[in-house]
């Protein structure tokens, strides 16, 4: 029996179909929820991208670098979902269309 063993394009394949659904996402939603988790995909894909690189130069840098990028993804969740709550309580919609925040 032969083990399979994933090289690295078979990662960086999958980190970049991951960020193109989550760009595509991002482009063609209108809703806010999903347009902020299209956005966490990304992030996600940029740090399977990072881990991969990590181990395989065997460097811990790219390691590290995504405890920040998680740090700050998570910050980022708090605000966004803050936000998005907010113009709910004013709007009573979610839709990224109807929100003309800088209109007088």
């Amino acid at each position: 029996m032969e083990i399979f063993e994933p090289n690295l394009y078979l990662y960086l394949s999958v980190s970049a179909v991951m960020f193109a659904i989550g760009t595509l996402g991002v482009l063609t939603r209108r809703n806010a929820i999903v347009i902020f988790m299209c956005v966490e995909l990304m992030l996600n894909a940029v740090n399977l991208t990072l881990v991969t690189f990590s181990r395989f130069l065997d460097d811990a840098a790219g390691s590290m670098l995504v405890f920040f990028v998680m740090c700050v993804a998570a910050a980022e969740a708090v605000v966004g979902l803050a936000i998005i709550i907010a113009l709910f309580r004013n709007k009573r919609d979610i839709d990224v269309n109807n929100f003309n925040l800088f209109k007088w």
